[in-house]
């Protein structure tokens, strides 16, 4: 039996990770997605949701006990300090999540399994992958679409401080799909990118 690959795939936020997940998932990959696994790990109930509780307190949560996420962002992206404190609650989380599932993948044969990770070099997880794949578009393409979904210039500045640049992101991985040329354009890049595989 040939044993899995796993890819793991990052990016500059609002770059197209979602939109080649989908591509890929769309060819029959197995794609984990830690943004998700980010919004499980805080669901009501969850010790994770309890701890960020601990550290910034009760204004985190909606009367339903939901997670904000609103007033998180702009307690944390504020503060490199704050950002570090919730990453140390989040993270170790989430690694475990996606980490069984590559096992599942690996239990099951599956040929390629793919983690979607935004700060996968920064979270030192590359080591843990085949290979890297970087979904990347120019600058004014990303400020556009982030602008696009309602963010204010210091939003995406606050998140673009936070993340490596997408030129040493680039230059780190195996693979580069460039997403400035519409989803055709990245589709045969996806394409591409699993006739090597």
């Amino acid at each position: 039996m040939t044993p899995t690959k796993v890819y793991g795939l990052t990016g500059g936020i609002g770059m197209g990770k979602s939109t080649v997940a989908q591509l890929l998932q769309q060819r029959g990959v197995p794609v984990v997605d830690t943004d998700a696994l980010a919004r499980k790990v805080v669901e009501p109930g969850q010790p994770a949701l309890a701890a960020i509780q601990e550290m910034f307190g009760a204004a985190v949560l909606g009367q339903d006990g939901s997670l904000r996420r609103d007033e998180l962002a702009r307690r944390v992206f504020g503060s490199d300090m704050a950002r570090k404190q919730l990453e140390a609650i989040l993270h170790p989380r989430i690694r475990a999540l996606w980490q069984a599932q590559v096992e599942e993948w690996r239990a099951a044969g599956v040929k390629l399994g793919v983690v979607v990770i935004p700060l996968l070099f920064e979270t030192n997880a590359a080591k843990s992958f085949d290979k890297v794949v970087c979904v990347a578009c120019s600058a004014a393409s990303q400020q556009q679409r982030l602008a696009s979904r309602g963010w204010t210039a210091e939003q995406i500045q606050q998140r673009l401080a936070a993340q490596w640049s997408i030129e040493k992101k680039m230059a780190q991985s195996d693979y580069v799909i460039w997403t400035e040329g519409g989803p055709e354009v990245t589709k045969t890049q996806v394409e591409r990118l699993l006739g090597q595989v």
